[in-house]
Order: C-alpha cells, then structure tokens, then sequence
C-alpha cells in the first residue's frame, strides 16, 4: 500500500509529466466507447436487417482497428514516461525499494489515470457516437428514425479496456524499467540505448507474419471476388505498421547510423550535436516515430484502397450497391479517426519528449551552444523522424495497396493520384516539424542556468 500511495501522491504532484499518458488513455477511451456505442444501438434502439449489421460491422470492424491503434499508442506513451523517469526510478532503488515496490507504484500510477481518463472520455464518446450515427443515416445506411444509444456496453468498453491496456502496458514497462540493479539503471538513464526484449521481439514477427497472412489471402483465396478483397487486404497495414512501430528502436539505431554522416556534413554544428544526441536516445525517438508509422501506413493504404476500388467499378461500368457505399464509408471512418488519433498522439509525444529535455538543452547551451544551435538540433533531429516514419509507414502500405490492387485489377500498381501520397507525407512532416519546433522554443524560453538547474 505504500508504493500504491506514493504513485497518488506522485500523480498529484508531476500532473505535467503525465500529460501525454492522459492525453493518450483519453482519447483511447473516448474512441472505443464511441464506437462501442454502435453495439448499444443495434440492441436497445430495436434495429433490424442490414442496418443492425452496418452498425455491427462499424464496432466490430472499425472499432477494432482503431482499439488496436489506441494499445499500441497507450504502449508507447507509457512506456516513453517509464524511461524519462529512469533516474527517479535507480534512485528509489539506491535507498532500497524493490522492483516489485516499484512496479505497484507505476502500475498504480497507470490504473489512476486509466481510471480517470476513461471517465472523463464518456462524454467526448457519447458526442462522437452521435456523429458516426448520423453520419451513418446521413448516407443512407441506417434508417433516419434510429435513435443513438449509450447503453451500458459502451462506458463499460471505454473504461475496462482503457484500464486493462493501461496496467498492462505499466507492467510491461515497469518490469523493464526496474529489474535492471541501481548502478546499472544511472547508467541507462543516461545513455538510453532502446534496447528491445524478446517478448518485443516476438510480438513484432507476430504481427508481421499476420500482415503477410492477410496479403497472401487476398492474393490467392480473394482473387477475383471483387470488393470482398477489402476485408482481408484492409487489415494488413496495420499489422504490418504495429510490427515496425514495436522493431521501432532497432530501426532508429539503424536510421540514426546510416544518416549520422550525411546530418553532420549538411548540419554543420547543429548536425554534429543532433547526430551526437540522436545515438543516445534511440528509445525515446522510438516513441516519437511510432505515431508517424502508424499515420502514414494507414492513411496511404486506406485512400488507395479505395481509390483502386473506385477505379475498379469504373473499368466495368458499374454503380456503388449500398454494400459498397458502406464499406467506403468505412474506409474514410478510419481515415478520419487514424488521421485525428495519431496526429494528436505525434504532436502530444513530441511535446512531452521535448518538454522533458529542458534541462539537456541548458545544460549544451553552457557548454556553448546557441539557441539557434538546439533548434537547429530539434529540427534535425524532426527530420530524421519524418523520413524513418515516412519509409517505415509506406512499406507498411504496401502489404494493402498491392494484394488489392493484384486480386482486384490484376496490377500490382495502385489507382490513384501521387497527390494523395504526397499529402499524407507533407501533412505528417509539418506535423512533426511545427510541434518539434514550438515545444523547442519553449523549452530553452529560461534562462540556461535556470534549466540546467531543474
């Protein structure tokens, strides 16, 4: 009970550390219920026939691809504030708690938020379930007299899996963040390396062989069944973006090496402090890059899926059923909740990691930095994360865009414009560029002494 009562204290007393794990859970929370609340409708609203299916499909299919973005995105946050606080965690260590002590008071930290935020989501849940309602009625795939239903099944998904996924990402987590022995732990503070586990290991080669499974089906078994193929193909990016998000520390360390020569030959001092800066924290650039793969694997994949359907149904000069009118609708449903949900978790992430080096960068400005020096690092540095989350994520793409487009029009080439690509890269590089910079310029905003201090 100690530790479970100095993890309260704890969040009372850093509430600012814990923004981007709140933010995270929140949001999670709020998106599940939302679409949970479907389940609630076609039960209590006395929906019958394909409309009761419609709104079954939209919780089960869509609501299940975004609850498996939300873990993966309330993992990284977590996990990010386990390793900022990694000379807090070896000191309690030095004067005698036990990883068991202090994995309750992460846990404990965790289940409080999760607790809290999913309470708070109820209400941005129930105001996003009216909208899918609507919009479902809106194109005419459920009647206009269907009322929307926040039935106990939503709040009791949104706060349950919230608080699951919450205390399992903490444990997971903390066991990493606290087995390590106290002299060992100060030295990982200090050089944070991202080194994986084998269960993380696992977990990625998992999800990668589902992606190939699903590209492989909609190659073989869905060739030629028309738009059927987006049931199998539609899923892959995502396995595949979660597998490359979990290897993310691994293919930081690989980016950061391959891209240190050409940073500090274009960077010139800037570069030689971001190529320096970026080897040290491989884990925490991780974190920041996930939300990038996830955003640009899915959002490429997505709108060319459709696209190709689209130009699928041109080719034989046919008209969208219902059927296919709902499963576009689907498709831009993910597009819109991927777009909103990673966008404010890579803004949210960049803040957080940003905020938290305020003591570095006054620490490199005694040591003779300029400010236009550590901007010039941050920007650096944002670079490196577009271009590894843009790769990452359009390799992720492609187990959708070509198993579609080979069962679907024989060619392994999506339909579509380039402009669509080219969007999604400029919307996910200016996302990462402004946060970085903002948050940068706030935090050497004190004077340097005063931040190497804090």
């Amino acid at each position: 009970m100690t530790m479970v009562g100095l993890a309260m204290r704890s969040l009372r007393r850093r509430t600012g550390a814990f923004v981007a794990s709140f933010l995270a859970l929140f949001l999670g929370s709020a998106i599940i219920m939302a679409f949970a609340s479907m389940l609630d409708t076609a039960r209590e609203g006395g929906v019958t026939g394909s409309a009761r299916e419609t709104l079954q499909i939209m919780a089960y299919v869509v609501g299940g691809w975004g609850l498996l973005l939300v873990i993966v995105a309330v993992t990284s946050t977590l996990t990010l504030s386990v390793r900022q606080r990694a000379a807090e965690i070896a000191l309690l260590k030095s004067v005698g708690a036990t990883p068991a002590q202090l994995t309750r008071m992460i846990v404990g930290e965790a289940a409080g938020l999760a607790v809290v935020a999913g309470l708070l989501g109820t209400v941005p849940g129930m105001v996003l379930g009216r909208w899918l309602l609507w919009m479902l009625r809106d194109t005419g795939q459920v009647p206009a007299d269907v009322d929307h239903v926040f039935g106990p099944v939503a709040p009791a998904m949104g706060v349950g899996i919230t608080l699951v996924s919450a205390t399992a990402a903490a444990m997971i987590s903390a066991r990493r963040g606290t087995r390590a022995a106290a002299a060992a732990s100060l030295t990982a503070a200090a050089v944070d390396t991202g080194r994986m586990s084998r269960k993380r290991v696992l977990f990625a080669v998992l999800f990668l062989l589902a992606a190939i499974s699903e590209a492989s089906v909609t190659v073989t078994v869905m060739d030629g069944e028309g738009s059927d193929a987006m049931a199998t193909s539609g899923q892959a990016d995502i396995f595949a973006a979660v597998a490359l998000a979990l290897l993310a520390p691994a293919i930081m360390r690989g980016a950061t090496a391959l891209l240190a020569w050409p940073v500090r030959l274009l960077g010139g001092a800037a570069g030689d402090l971001a190529a320096a800066s970026m080897r040290r924290r491989t884990g925490a650039l991780a974190s920041a890059v996930t939300p990038v793969i996830l955003f640009v694997a899915t959002a490429v994949g997505t709108l060319y899926l459709q696209a190709t359907e689209n130009a699928a149904l041109r080719d034989a000069g046919l008209t969208k059923t219902a059927e296919q009118k709902d499963i576009e609708t689907l498709n831009f449903v993910v597009i819109g909740m991927v777009v909103l949900f990673t966008a404010i978790m890579l803004v949210n992430t960049l803040v957080a990691g940003i905020a938290h080096r305020r003591r570095e960068f006054g620490q490199t400005r005694l040591a003779g930095a300029t400010p236009r020096q550590v901007l010039g690092v941050v920007a650096v540095e944002s670079a490196v994360l577009t271009l590894t989350g843009v790769v990452c994520g359009t390799v992720a793409s492609v187990f959708t865009i070509v198993p579609f487009g080979l069962a679907r029009r024989d060619s392994p080439t999506p339909d579509g414009d380039v402009w669509i690509y080219l969007s999604v890269v400029a919307l996910a590089a200016v996302l990462t560029s402004v946060t970085a910079h903002g948050a940068a310029r706030r935090a050497i905003r004190p004077p340097a002494v005063e931040a190497a201090l804090t």
